[in-house]
């Protein structure tokens, strides 16, 4: 996760630029490029230097990269920030509401904006593809897990799925932000605020503007391409 010099966590909704960053897993720790950047190899740090931050209010303890990560991003964004590390010591509980109806006491997310995945349906993307002058990729939502063969917001009557090996409860809708509107091939925002605006008009709930569904592993396993999604609930 990336921290302002103030130690807040930062995102693509104050920093669009960050969406140009891309980052790869591999058995030496994480690589990353952007343009105009050299690649970068990143270990995971195993100690060292902890520092207080919070993920929308929940209080999380990571620890700090090396030097030459918070170098990397201090350059590219143009100002003072630092890279973290959530290890197995720095724990960060699911929030919970309504008496645990979105999740148990034990349940924990990593530095995700709420919970730990995001399910959107092909045919929800599609739908508003259809009232957007210009598409928009799946990427401008983020989502972990996508759906094929279904109707149109289908994933909002879900309330339990099996995908390949593994068991999930849907927790409840993903409200969305100023972030949809970010292009992540050019880093800005769309000056028309799209699609958020087109959403507003047919997504729009008490609780926000709506798309795609939240989920909390139940049963862990093994999850591939072209897994069959099985409804449970």
């Amino acid at each position: 996760m990336v921290i302002d010099a103030e130690a807040k966590f930062v995102t693509g909704r104050q920093q669009s630029r960050m969406t140009l960053i891309r980052a790869q897993s591999d058995e030496h720790g994480l690589r990353v490029d952007a343009p105009g950047m050299p690649t970068l190899q990143i270990s995971a740090p195993t100690q060292g230097v902890r520092v207080q931050t919070a993920v929308w209010g929940a209080a999380v303890t990571p620890l700090l990269a090396g030097d030459d990560a918070h170098t990397w991003i201090s350059e590219f964004l143009g100002a003072p920030h630092r890279l973290v590390y959530m290890d197995d010591a720095c724990a960060r509980p699911l929030k919970l509401k309504y008496d645990g109806i979105y999740g148990m006491d034990s349940d924990e997310v990593s530095f995700a904006d709420g919970f730990p995945l995001l399910l959107i349906s092909q045919a929800s993307l599609d739908l508003l593809n259809s009232k957007l002058s210009r598409p928009v990729p799946m990427l401008r939502f983020r989502p972990n897990l996508v759906v094929a063969g279904t109707t149109a917001h289908a994933e909002d009557e879900w309330k339990f799925v099996r995908v390949g090996e593994c068991e999930f409860e849907v927790a409840k809708p993903c409200t969305r932000c100023v972030f949809t509107t970010v292009d992540f091939e050019r880093g800005e925002r769309d000056a028309n605020g799209e699609p958020l605006r087109t959403l507003i008009t047919y997504r729009r709930t008490p609780e926000g503007v709506t798309f795609g569904q939240n989920l909390i592993p139940r049963k862990l396993g093994m999850v591939r391409v072209d897994d069959a999604v099985e409804v449970l609930a």
